[in-house]
């Protein structure tokens, strides 16, 4: 019964993380300065990753969606954070990429002071989900962006990208390279999600991770 009991929880854990990010998902504006974010007050969660991580398919994918976020094949494209929200329930937040080197100097440090702002000055976040490339790993960007976060204490987890290219053992060496990644940080959360938004794998669990921290103000506004 126990057991019965505990799998009806996960299922119905899955299914109410399914219907929330089955919800209208509308673009709200892009921000180019801190000072311009609305003083929105739902939960909210906020992606990162260094750029052509694959942000925007991933979004794309998390809500059903094929234009939610624009995908391009030229990293550095996303230069403002970009706002959504997510049935009332939530607001998602795309963060600039980091780390191209074709971008000028004086442009990635304005990046870098809006992300740092960010971090630091909106209580509402929840989680920040850094995306790491799971063929490449951690690089330095990625590994500073970690130190970022710490220093900012927001809470963070790590989400592979891209594991269709990927052999089994070769995902089982990323999911364990990034876990010992997240051990050395004290913001992040122990879980590392592997996805792809090619197949969808690992969608779901990611959005049962996301969901858990609307769960409350989610259920109340069904009933």
């Amino acid at each position: 019964m126990a057991w019965r009991q505990s799998e009806f929880g996960v299922k119905k854990r899955l299914e109410n993380a399914r219907l929330l990010f089955a919800q209208e998902c509308k673009f709200l504006r892009p921000v180019k300065a801190f000072a311009d974010l609305p003083p929105t007050k739902l939960p909210e969660i906020a992606f990162a990753g260094r750029s052509n991580v694959g942000k925007s398919s991933l979004l794309n994918a998390l809500t059903n969606r094929n234009r939610l976020a624009r995908v391009s094949n030229t990293p550095g494209r996303t230069r403002d954070i970009n706002l959504f929200d997510l049935g009332g329930h939530l607001t998602l937040a795309d963060l600039p990429g980091y780390g191209f080197a074709r971008v000028a100097r004086a442009m990635s440090d304005e990046w870098q002071r809006l992300i740092s702002a960010y971090l630091q000055g909106r209580p509402q976040l929840r989680r920040v989900c850094l995306l790491i490339d799971a063929r490449h790993g951690a690089n330095e960007n990625d590994q500073l962006m970690m130190k970022l976060l710490d220093a900012a204490a927001a809470s963070f987890v790590i989400v592979l990208t891209k594991i269709d290219k990927l052999k089994p053992r070769e995902l089982e060496e990323a999911v364990n390279a990034a876990k010992a990644h997240a051990l050395k940080h004290v913001a992040a959360h122990p879980d590392v999600i592997a996805t792809s938004a090619e197949t969808k794998t690992g969608m779901e669990e990611l959005r049962a991770h996301l969901a858990d921290l609307a769960e409350t103000r989610y259920k109340a506004r069904r009933h």
